[in-house]
């Protein structure tokens, strides 16, 4: 009698340490979080104010659409928010990618006059977006690609910066596929809608892996440059591809904006891959959804449409639980991370890669 009492006490205790181990959906709340990778385009406060409520900061990232009044509303926008909740919302500076003079001195400094006056502002990082790649082109007409060496004195300023460079260069595999061959409906959608970005359509524009192999070279370049690949570092397809890159660049990390989909699609066929994936490489690895508000909802529908994608990713992550995805046929079962890895995810890695002061 009394091993069994003894044998039940040791399975209770094993079975309880267990269970602490990992997160609940009633740990949702209590647990602080990061949004690594949102777009706050309004001084409207829905968007913060429900972070709050889910115990969520933000990190907005603005963005050059070739559109240099945009890239200064932008600003406007996260410095009201950086100045409305301080220690909650962050921001990354940007430049308008104005090709006059292109390659010359002139350029360069004007650039980074831009940017270091959004960085005396408070950014904590530096975005450039896939337009460098996808759109831009010197006075020849041949696309520049982020590891021309005319880019080198604002990498160089960056760096000397102490700040990371938060890049979406290039686009999903899927972009280069035709829209009934992509796997997730996220994309087909997108590039349904803007076609001139889907270089399936676009043959001689520069290729999925010209992209990918000058992303690779600006890191073989600027070894010392922290770099955040946003939405999986463009390898959002294959988690060995994007192991691949963590492993030979140590100073690299990257957001799930917009790709989570694409772990859950991934973690249907095998879901033990994604899991050891996110738990090998749990130190490089930034929650972020890529969610926006321009203004335009009433606060009720921005409220339930952040709230409801934060817990559904919350589920994925912590759970056991059989799930379904909006953007690809079949079920797929959470990965039930340890509290260790979560917390990384979630929000130790923001705040060392950013160097976040989060209140």
């Amino acid at each position: 009698m009394k091993t069994l009492t003894i044998f039940f006490i040791v399975s209770l205790l094993a079975f309880t340490g267990c269970q602490t181990n990992y997160y609940t959906s009633e740990d949702y709340q209590s647990v602080l979080k990061i949004d690594a990778h949102v777009h706050i385009n309004s001084d409207k406060g829905f968007f913060e104010d429900q972070a709050m409520q889910d115990n969520f900061r933000l990190i907005t990232l603005n963005v050059d659409h070739s559109d240099s009044n945009s890239v200064k509303q932008q600003l406007d926008w996260a410095l009201i928010s950086k100045q409305k909740y301080p220690g909650k919302t962050f921001y990354s500076g940007t430049f308008y990618f104005d090709t006059a003079g292109w390659g010359t001195s002139v350029w360069s400094r004007k650039a980074i006059a831009h940017l270091n006056n959004n960085i005396s502002g408070g950014a904590v990082s530096v975005k450039l977006w896939k337009n460098i790649g996808m759109t831009e082109r010197d006075k020849n007409g041949k696309f520049i690609m982020i590891d021309d060496p005319a880019l080198k004195p604002v990498i160089d300023f960056i760096i000397s910066k102490n700040l990371p460079i938060t890049g979406h260069l290039g686009e999903p595999r899927n972009c280069w596929l035709p829209l009934s061959e992509m796997t997730v409906s996220s994309d087909s959608s997108y590039f349904a809608e803007n076609p001139k970005y889907h270089m399936f359509i676009h043959p001689e524009y520069p290729s999925y892996e010209d992209q990918i192999n000058a992303r690779d070279h600006l890191l073989e370049l600027h070894p010392d440059l922290k770099f955040i690949g946003c939405h999986l570092g463009s390898l959002e397809w294959n988690v060995d591809e994007l192991a691949k890159r963590l492993d030979k660049f140590p100073n690299m990390v990257v957001d799930m904006a917009a790709r989570i989909c694409h772990l859950q699609y991934q973690s249907a066929k095998d879901r033990g891959r994604v899991r050891n994936f996110c738990i090998k490489y749990q130190d490089r690895l930034l929650y972020g959804t890529d969610l926006s508000d321009n203004g335009s909802t009433v606060r009720e529908k921005v409220a339930k449409w952040v709230h409801e994608t934060w817990l559904d990713d919350w589920k994925f992550f912590t759970s056991k639980e059989r799930m379904t995805s909006d953007k690809f046929r079949g079920t797929f079962e959470g990965l039930h991370l340890p509290k260790e890895v979560v917390r990384k995810i979630y929000s130790e890695n923001a705040i060392k890669w950013y160097k976040l002061e989060v209140k």
